[in-house]
């Protein structure tokens, strides 16, 4: 096999040298356009797991590394004079030109053909004349571009301006340190690569960047800038470049990763942002199962199918992990008022992988103080802290997400309901919501949606809210009020999501004439006097709640219903007053939210539930979320419960852990008002991240609780709390301790003989 490797950092190399050692007839060739020991950028960080791969696959260039390796554990937080250690991370660095020195005597020792200041022939000729070629070539991937069209790239650019630098000494942990200037925040990312020397990475918003004078600067003139703005960091020492240059971070997706026998590897495959340190661990990993898939399948088209395969879900969850930190650091000023150990907590769980339970177990002193800070009693996990709204104190933070059930007859709850929210009221969340309870029968989504506009339905969710309260004291029961507007009269969910119903249709009332999709009813458009009909629909229905006993009401204007249509630019085209502008499709909402609240009583809390984004081109903007928030607050809202999407059919989410959560973190800190976190919530652990990073108030998991109904009862045993935060009911209470599930009694083996 003729192998043509274009690019010679680390994932190139490093794959040249697998695939040569593991077949030694093999002919490699790397091309690589710059001199062997022109490398960009100073030190390379890798992770323990990816160690454990070379030293698996490669001992030779795994022992060489290991020569070469600074280690240390901690990491610091400087913020506003203060600086804040957590311990036990453990990272392990080495500069780049010595890792590209390792990997060079490694293929030059297995007969690998290394061409330097040397441009690899066109992708067509090289696929014409070799058998395999992998295309290594970085984040400006010719071959990636020559294809585009087959691998469809897709290339964002982010909001910050950094530069790579270097110091010559070691810092003793990684460090981040914040600078407040009179132009806007910066931030340094600092972390020891050999016993004498540090990455230095100087990173700020493009505003800031623009404000500061740096775009006026060359390069001496910015490395002195930067020495002077973090001197107290650098101990005074100045700072030294490479040909550093500012530079926007840009993240490359890809939807194929082959074409024919070309293949991706490493950046030109995919990016991730340097504050989680990932660019070099990827294209590593990506060369090990390269190799792996190579000789594990029989044929080339079945190992590159195979190499993509394992590793496209991998990189994903990188790049959302990524994203997220990158996010969090673009939008930094949103936490400077933070209280400094929070801050700094924030921080280290911004990438959602380190969370609260596993920073715990690295370093409990430093959680701990965070804890105690945020005001958890001795003992107390976050989600098991109390939260006050006007006259209803929850007693934990755990929300029973509104689910619809699709089980009503004529908008009458009955035994189906009963069980299902009480069983989850009995299993120990703070509040269980209803689903959607409608306010007309015109406003049912599905012939089996609830109800509150008779007397009848009312009577049968008094029979809920009395169970609730009587058989789970301390758990609150909230009701979601709304109206389907263009998503109404289809059919159950099984049935078939979203589908109108073959026979038995009512008229559809929306804020603008538009079927939800191809084939979906057209609403009408609803006039004035219809608008005021619904007021009263609303109204009518909040007084219902009232008798009937519920807690907390929640206003549905999310999800494309009826009050989200209104909201979002996609569903709302009236001319009128209560279109166009942002502040012209609030109006309605907004007249609703005080209708209701001028009848729900005084000390019950209110809440609105809204899509922060529609994932789709020219929706709700996150500065729209926010006005919107904002608006809601001001007129009354006690908390926000953020939620996003459902409101085209043609969206597109970013689907992934907590993926909805940063929204609610947005909103939370640019409104200050106390906001509910939803989206693929569904360990304890990362709610009690969420909560004491300060992210959210509340966390709101509905499929978990379809699960385990249980699910915060059994999160108070699995982190051994027993408290007010939480209590088994007394029939439930022998049940506390986890079963047994089989034996854990047998000899563990000790030692392989030979035969």
């Amino acid at each position: 096999m003729r192998v043509a490797i274009i690019g010679g950092g680390p994932g190139g190399l490093y794959a040249a040298a697998l695939l040569k050692r593991l077949d030694p007839t093999r002919e490699i060739t790397v091309w690589e356009r710059n001199a062997p020991d022109d490398t960009f950028g100073f030190g390379v960080v890798l992770s323990d797991e990816t160690l454990g791969g070379i030293e698996h696959a490669d001992p030779v260039v795994y022992e060489a590394m290991c020569a070469d390796f600074v280690r240390w554990d901690d990491i610091d937080i400087v913020h506003r004079g203060a600086r804040h250690t957590s311990g036990g991370h453990g990272f392990a660095a080495l500069g780049r030109k010595r890792l590209l020195e390792i990997l060079h005597e490694r293929c030059r020792a297995l007969g690998v053909q290394l061409r330097f200041r040397a441009e690899a022939p066109h992708p067509d000729e090289l696929a014409r004349t070799h058998d395999l070629v992998v295309a290594a070539d970085g984040i400006n991937s010719t071959t990636r571009e020559t294809y585009a069209d087959v691998f469809r790239p897709r290339v964002t650019t982010h909001r910050c301006r950094y530069i790579w630098l270097a110091a010559d000494f070691a810092f003793d942990a990684f460090r981040f340190e914040i600078a407040e200037t009179e132009h806007g925040v910066m931030q340094l990312h600092g972390y020891p690569y050999a016993a004498d020397a540090s990455t230095v990475i100087v990173e700020m918003r493009e505003e800031v960047w623009q404000a500061a004078g740096f775009a006026d600067l060359d390069e001496a003139g910015s490395v002195e800038r930067c020495a002077k703005i973090f001197a107290e960091a650098l101990r005074g020492r100045p700072l030294r470049s490479n040909k550093s240059a500012w530079t926007t971070f840009r993240t490359v997706t890809n939807e194929h990763w082959s074409h024919g026998s070309t293949v991706l590897l490493g950046d030109a495959a995919h990016t991730a942002h340097f504050s989680i340190g990932s660019g070099t661990k990827l294209a590593v990993e990506d060369a090990l199962a390269l190799a792996a898939c190579l000789e594990e399948q029989p044929s080339l088209d079945k190992a590159l199918a195979a190499y993509e395969e394992e590793r496209r879900p991998v990189v994903a969850s990188t790049q959302r992990a990524a994203r997220a930190s990158l996010e969090w650091f673009e939008n930094l000023d949103l936490y400077l008022g933070q209280p400094p150990r929070q801050f700094a907590f924030n921080l280290l769980t911004r990438s959602r992988r380190v969370t609260h339970d596993n920073l715990r177990l690295r370093d409990a002193h430093f959680t701990g103080a965070v804890e105690r800070e945020f005001g958890c009693p001795d003992g107390t996990p976050p989600m098991f802290t109390p939260l006050r709204l006007r006259g209803l104190t929850l007693r934990n933070r755990v929300v029973v997400s509104p689910m619809d059930m699709y089980s009503a007859v004529d908008g009458l709850p009955g035994d189906f309901h009963l069980v299902h929210l009480g069983a989850r009221a009995l299993g120990g969340a703070g509040l269980v919501m209803t689903e959607m309870v409608c306010v007309s029968e015109e406003g049912r989504i599905t012939p089996g949606c609830t109800g509150l506009y008779t007397g009848e339905q009312a009577d049968s969710w008094r029979r809920i809210t009395h169970f609730v309260h009587a058989q789970s004291p301390g758990t609150a029961i909230g009701v979601q009020l709304g109206h389907s507007g263009r998503k109404g009269s289809t059919k159950l969910m099984w049935e078939g999501m979203d589908e109108p119903l073959e026979d038995g249709n009512w008229p559809l009332a929306a804020a603008s004439a538009l079927p939800y999709k191809p084939g979906s009813q057209i609403p009408r458009e609803l006039t004035h006097d219809q608008l005021a009909d619904l007021r009263e629909q609303f109204t009518a229905a909040a007084w219902r709640a009232a008798n009937a006993g519920f807690d907390l009401l929640e206003l549905h204007c999310a999800h494309g219903y009826l009050l989200s249509g209104f909201l979002s630019p996609l569903t709302n085209r009236r001319t009128d007053a209560y279109g166009g502008s942002l502040e012209n499709r609030l109006r309605f909402p907004l007249e609703v939210f005080d209708a209701v609240r001028e009848i729900w009583p005084d000390e019950k809390p209110m809440t609105v539930r809204i899509s922060a984004t529609d994932w789709a081109e020219g929706g709700t903007s996150a500065e729209d979320a926010v006005g919107i928030a904002r608006a809601f607050a001001a007129h009354g809202a006690d908390a926000i419960d953020v939620s996003t999407g459902q409101v085209v059919c043609d969206e597109r989410p970013d689907f992934g852990r907590s993926y909805q959560t940063p929204y609610a973190d947005r909103i939370r800190h640019h409104v200050g008002v106390p906001v509910i976190a939803v989206g693929a919530i569904s360990s304890w652990d990362d709610v009690n991240s969420l909560i004491l990073a300060g992210r959210t108030d509340l966390c709101a998991l509905a499929r978990p609780h379809l699960y385990d109904p249980h699910w915060t009862l059994h999160a108070a045993a699995e982190q051994g709390y027993e408290g007010p935060g939480v209590t088994w009911p007394a029939p439930y209470r022998a049940g506390s301790r986890r079963p047994q599930t089989g034996r854990t009694d047998t000899p563990k083996q000790r030692l392989t003989l030979g035969s």
